[in-house]
């Protein structure tokens, strides 16, 4: 059975990456991945957002199946995950870093988890779309954490960050001294290069005479934006005192150093997928939860459907993968359906949206070409969906004018067709798929009924003695370096203690 390592970043830009033609960014071991894999040029999120992309990331569902709207969503410890199929199928199911699971199941089918989060569990991040949009709470990004960027030694975020991939690499280690023999599914998730970029001075150091360009297509002018582009930016309110034009430069300058970081700590993990032999078992998959817009268009982070906001990085390589490159849009749904077809050899009860990659990867078949998502949290007030096919992009919402972008002759998004009467036929087309996918008026009742549910607890869970939600990582001492006899007897899920060899029974 093969072995199955997801390694996902935050906020990372498809076209932030060399893989995809940045020739000013420095990250050598995502490219080398990428030469010997294949690179999916079209990859998608299915919804611009963490904790929405994630859990339909490991579901396989979009977010509105799952209920996981926003960034406060609990996804149900009921709903099967691809780390279940996997430990049905007899894996050893592993999580080190972010997931952002809100509840209490922390866990979600993973055996392990290495690490806590570095975001919250609770329901504190909980839109309200009965508020006016451009009222920001204090939780909403702000233009703060662009303004910051530095030059720092140690943040919170590469601190998290290095032990995410400290206990990876140690877990993969364990596993050789240990003697697991299952085959595992491993995921290693990073919070960098997330927003606030505080970067360490080696690589800051490596864009020293680096032109990190400014944003291909500048602000649009109020009077031209589409409204939830005037909504994002008056969320994080980046009109109020626009960057000058070095605040720009040090903000890109900090991104791609925090990429590069990312490249160091992905490149300590697949080092020891080499030295501990399993290198040549074990499909490796590279993506993020959603990207970053990096002022482009007068936009930063995430949270609409524009390229740089929603595509990301998609990169496959490892036993039975053919080298190349893939043009056809796909979905991180297609990546979940991908894991269960590698995991798994009998059909499984849960129901996953998307489409195995597994006879793509091996250069049988192509990906169908469709791509849905979906936007459910704050800055809008009513659902905002997309439809990627082919060239198309189109994107609806009940409280804005349609969107359509032909990617093919407009690859900057900057002619809307949806008024051209030569385009009434496609956008007739897209239609339809929203309308057979989506009910939007029933999706609205439902999400504002659950932040109406979830304000109600988070207010309750205020008050009192608070009980954590947040994972907290157990390191069982007695299982560790050097111990008596009946530390030998470890139960079956566990390692054996380093250091000791088996003691024979008398």
């Amino acid at each position: 059975m093969t072995n199955i390592l997801l390694l996902m970043a935050d906020q990372l830009a498809a076209t932030a990456l060399p893989a995809y033609g940045n020739g000013s960014v420095h990250a050598p071991r995502l490219m080398r991945l990428a030469e010997r894999g294949m690179v999916f040029e079209s990859a998608y999120c299915p919804s611009p957002l963490c904790a929405p992309s994630r859990s339909a990331l490991m579901t396989g569902r979009r977010p509105s199946q799952i209920g996981v709207y926003d960034n406060a969503a609990e996804l149900p410890a009921s709903t099967p995950t691809v780390a279940h199929m996997a430990r049905a199928a007899g894996y050893a199911t592993c999580l080190a870093g972010k997931m952002h699971f809100v509840g209490p199941d922390q866990l979600h089918g993973f055996e392990q988890r290495l690490t806590t989060d570095v975001y919250p569990a609770t329901f504190d991040w909980t839109p309200d779309w009965r508020r006016p949009v451009y009222e920001p709470v204090p939780w909403y990004h702000n233009m703060a954490s662009i303004r910051d960027s530095a030059v720092v030694e140690a943040a919170m975020q590469t601190d998290y960050d290095d032990e995410v991939a400290f206990r990876a690499v140690q877990w993969l280690r364990d596993r050789l001294r240990g003697g697991d023999r299952r085959p595992f599914f491993l995921t290693v998730s990073f919070t960098n290069p997330h927003d606030p970029w505080e970067v360490r001075r080696r690589h800051w150091d490596l864009y020293e005479g680096v032109d990190v360009g400014a944003p291909v297509v500048p602000t649009i002018p109020r009077e031209e934006a589409d409204p939830h582009s005037m909504r994002l930016r008056a969320m994080y309110g980046s009109d109020e005192r626009p960057l000058t034009d070095d605040e720009m430069r040090v903000a890109r300058r900090a991104y791609y150093a925090a990429i590069s970081y990312v490249d160091e700590r992905v490149g300590e993990v697949l080092d020891a997928l080499d030295e501990t032999g399993a290198a040549e078992d074990t499909l490796v998959l590279m993506t993020a939860d959603h990207g970053e817009m990096l002022g482009e268009r007068g936009l930063w982070y995430k949270m609409s459907f524009f390229e740089g906001s929603a595509r990301v990085p998609l990169i496959a390589a490892g036993p039975g993968v053919r080298p190349g490159r893939q043009a056809a849009p796909v979905s991180l749904l297609d990546v979940s359906a991908t894991i269960a077809d590698v995991a798994s050899s009998s059909p499984t009860d849960a129901e996953l949206e998307g489409a195995s990659l597994v006879p793509v990867l091996r250069g049988e078949g192509s990906p169908s070409g469709t791509v849905l998502g979906e936007y459910l949290a704050e800055g809008v007030r009513s659902p905002q969906v997309m439809v990627r096919r082919g060239r198309f992009k189109y994107v609806a919402c009940s409280d804005d004018p349609e969107q359509l972008y032909d990617l093919g002759a407009d690859p900057q998004e900057l002619a809307n067709l949806a008024g051209d009467p030569h385009r009434a036929s496609t956008l007739d087309e897209l239609r339809g798929v929203v309308e057979a996918r989506w009910d939007l008026p029933t999706l609205r009742e439902r999400v504002l009924e659950s932040q109406r549910r979830r304000r109600v607890v988070a207010r309750a869970l205020a008050t009192g003695a608070f009980t954590p939600w947040d994972f907290q990582p157990l390191t069982d001492a007695s299982l560790q370096f050097v111990r008596g006899e009946a530390a030998a007897h470890p139960r079956p899920w566990q390692l054996r203690p380093r250091g000791e060899l088996p003691i024979e029974e008398p």
